[in-house]
């Protein structure tokens, strides 16, 4: 059984990744995000444990 990776939608350009594809996760609890379309980023986005 294949399990489907979780996906990330781009708020700008609406593009759909993979979320090893377009999300960094940093030592202090926070993900940035990265669009591989449009270049979007957004930094510094808290977690439920950050």
């Amino acid at each position: 059984m294949d399990v489907e990776t979780p996906k990330v939608v781009c708020p700008i350009c609406k593009g759909s990744f993979d979320m090893e594809e377009s999300l960094t996760a940093q030592s202090n609890q926070n993900v940035i995000f990265e669009c591989p379309t449009c270049g979007y980023e957004r930094r510094n986005i808290q977690t439920s444990k950050g």
